[in-house]
């Protein structure tokens, strides 16, 4: 249970990223989907005590916030914990054995981001402090001043500037592979940052990206901890050559959009970072990394949070 009255940070490092494991749908990904990596059965998520109901029965539910229409789900019951998931994810992916358990003592709320599944993209810029907007706007039209605050891969960036930004609003703090960004960040390596560009760019232009790039994103998205005890996860089919195959109604700008919120967080020369302001905040934070995350993102940088 998140507590409320502690001002302190804890880590959880892990030698593979078990918290939050990638997902190729039954491969691995792009982005990471699947928080926790036990593989449970789908039908563990439930609209009240998430015992005897799917998640996915759960209606959708849409609200209007600022340019766009929000698609969302509210289950469970006690103090509320927003879910903000990772780069081309929406509510669907968190993994069910994760909701079961925090919606066991948590009102949950979880929603599909600016021009991810349900929601509209609008017509505003993609940039951090709007998706913490759009994230706030959701809190705002469901009547929930305060809430506990998860945010994965680059949704713990988006957690982070909901934070800097309403702090009246975050009680407290779960940053799963996260970075504070700006000057302390320690950046990934360039032949992958060059990876993820060339099949982002090449996703845009409708080119179609070699096996050989999808195989290479694919194992830096595991973990060699994680192949070498699920060797056959390392695979994709030989006809996976894009994101868009993987993610259908995955729009192509979405993920460059995405992309480019990362690449601002992560490489802006003009800021100095989250870190220095999430201190002085003094929220209650738990940041998860995994040691075997070294390309995505570096877990050096989950543990500058501390």
């Amino acid at each position: 249970m998140l507590r409320k009255n502690l001002a302190l940070v804890l880590v959880a490092v892990i030698s593979t990223l078990v918290i939050a494991s990638p997902s190729f749908s039954n491969y691995g990904y792009f982005g990471f989907a699947r928080v926790v990596n036990g593989q449970s059965a789908p039908n563990q998520a439930n609209s009240n005590t998430t015992n005897s109901v799917n998640i996915q029965d759960i209606p959708v539910k849409k609200v209007h916030v600022g340019d766009i229409d929000v698609a969302y789900k509210v289950f469970g019951k006690g103090d509320p914990i927003l879910l903000i998931p990772g780069a081309s994810d929406g509510m669907s992916r968190w993994d069910p054995s994760l909701l079961k358990t925090l919606s066991s003592n948590h009102t949950v709320i979880v929603f599909d981001p600016r021009g991810i599944g349900n929601t509209t993209i609008g017509s505003k810029p993609y940039t951090p402090s709007q998706l913490a907007n759009d994230t706030t706007g959701l809190m705002d039209a469901l009547k929930i001043p305060k809430a506990g605050v998860m945010g994965y891969s680059l949704g713990s960036y988006i957690a982070q500037q909901v934070t800097m930004m309403h702090p009246d609003k975050v009680n407290s703090l779960v940053l799963i592979g996260s970075s504070c960004g700006g000057k302390d960040h320690t950046p990934k390596p360039p032949e992958f940052i060059k990876l993820q560009s060339d099949i982002v760019n090449e996703g845009l232009n409708r080119i179609p990206a070699s096996h050989a790039q999808m195989q290479a994103l694919n194992v830096a998205s595991l973990g060699q901890t994680w192949i070498r005890l699920h060797p056959e996860s390392s695979k994709i089919p030989e006809n996976i050559t894009s994101l868009q195959q993987l993610k259908p109604g995955l729009p192509p700008e979405v993920t460059n959009n995405q992309n480019n919120v990362g690449k601002y967080w992560e490489a802006n020369p003009t800021w100095n970072g989250a870190c220095g302001v999430l201190a002085k905040l003094d929220k209650p934070t738990l940041v998860i990394t995994g040691t075997d995350d070294n390309f995505y993102q570096p877990h050096v940088n989950s543990l500058k949070i501390a």
